[in-house]
């Protein structure tokens, strides 16, 4: 009768079950990124339809707010923040993720995150104010366009403060926008009338870029925080980071209301308001909420993706602005306008096949690590 052999297990090191453990992951995330994930599309798709229709439909209404009175920039930099109030409810379904001993983070202090948020909020503050410049004296298709400039201020900052690499796409992108810019300024003969005259079309240009450029920096100061300093890009943790600076940018608004004295114009302006004072409370009421709808899809691409596509998919909904304001507003499309658009949407294309380049090749590199075998 034949004995059976005994089977003798070795016991495996610590290091290979660590390395192991690691390597399934890997293989399941990346196997996860293979493979469709309609809910991970689904949401990106949400994103990016928050994103750009909230941009797109608040430009338009703040256009609506100065052509039908509205003369107020405090309040109209106040209520691209101020419609904060509607996130309390999604604080509810986003919870803080808990902290478990194989995921131990240390959190920042406090006194940190307030003082974030209160930088946070006067930078808001700031650029929501330079751009209700921007919209009060320039055609809201030249605002928009000039607003693209924002891109080629993302990558300069994300090179400085992310060690983003600038690539010949990158420096494609950014010189062409820059012209695409440019030529507005150079066109400003053509804009000029009783409602946009030489002068306040320089102000209002000045007003866009130097706009363009803080949302740039708040965007690169946004992911830099949540590497270095909460080291988390969960929802909850993103929503913090639009509710609470929105608070203090509203607050800083409020102020500044009371203290320009426009706080005593207000009802005046309302009742002189051509669409009615009903029309007159809608349209900020909208715009605010149509602006913190824009926020949600850019919070939200931050933290499946990356600010930097956040920004890229809203650039994208600028070129589509001065189409909408040629039916809406009648604004004039001129040569010069058309190849600023071109211009545009070429510098944003290049941008998005840059970003497809680098997801390919982080992806093949994760690839290339899992499938090498490990020699012992």
């Amino acid at each position: 009768m034949a004995q059976s052999t005994p089977q003798v297990e070795l016991p495996i090191p610590e290091s290979n079950r660590q390395i192991s453990e690691d390597e399934t992951n890997e293989q399941k995330k990346i196997g996860g990124k293979s493979n469709i994930n309609y809910g991970w599309w689904c949401r990106i798709f949400i994103y990016i339809i928050c994103l750009i229709g909230g941009q797109c439909a608040a430009t338009l209404l703040g256009r609506f707010y100065y052509d039908e009175g509205g003369n107020s920039k405090w309040m109209a930099a106040f209520v691209q923040s101020s419609g904060f109030p509607i996130l309390i409810p999604l604080f509810f379904f986003f919870k803080s993720p808990k902290k478990t001993d194989s995921s131990p983070l240390e959190k920042p202090s406090k006194f940190t995150l307030y003082m974030i948020y209160i930088a946070f909020g006067l930078l808001l503050a700031g650029d929501n104010l330079l751009y209700s410049y921007g919209m009060l004296f320039l055609p809201v298709s030249t605002f928009s366009l000039i607003s693209a400039s924002q891109l080629p201020f993302n990558a300069l900052f994300s090179l400085v403060l992310n060690a983003q690499k600038f690539t010949a796409l990158i420096l494609n992108s950014v010189v062409v926008v820059t012209i695409s810019a440019a030529l507005l300024a150079v066109n400003s003969e053509s804009e000029t009338s009783e409602e946009f005259s030489g002068g306040k079309y320089a102000i209002g240009f000045i007003c866009t870029v130097a706009a363009s450029s803080a949302y740039a920096l708040y965007l690169s100061l946004l992911e830099l925080t949540f590497k270095k300093v909460t080291k988390s890009e969960s929802f909850d943790t993103v929503l913090k980071m639009l509710f609470y600076p929105s608070f203090i940018a509203s607050c800083c608004c409020v102020v500044g209301l009371y203290v320009s004295g426009e706080m005593s114009i207000l009802t005046a302006e309302m009742n002189g308001f051509s669409k009615g004072e009903i029309s007159y409370l809608m349209t900020l009421i909208w715009t605010a909420i149509l602006w913190t709808i824009g926020w949600i899809g850019m919070m939200g691409l931050i933290s499946e993706v990356s600010s930097l596509f956040s920004n890229v998919i809203g650039t994208l909904g600028l070129p589509t602005v001065p189409v909408l304001a040629v039916f809406f507003f009648h604004d004039k499309m001129d040569g010069v306008k058309i190849i600023s658009l071109l211009l545009a949407v070429w510098g944003f294309l290049s941008y998005v096949y840059q970003n497809y380049l680098d997801d390919s090749k982080d992806k093949s590199t994760k690839t290339e690590d899992i499938e090498a075998p490990i020699t012992h």
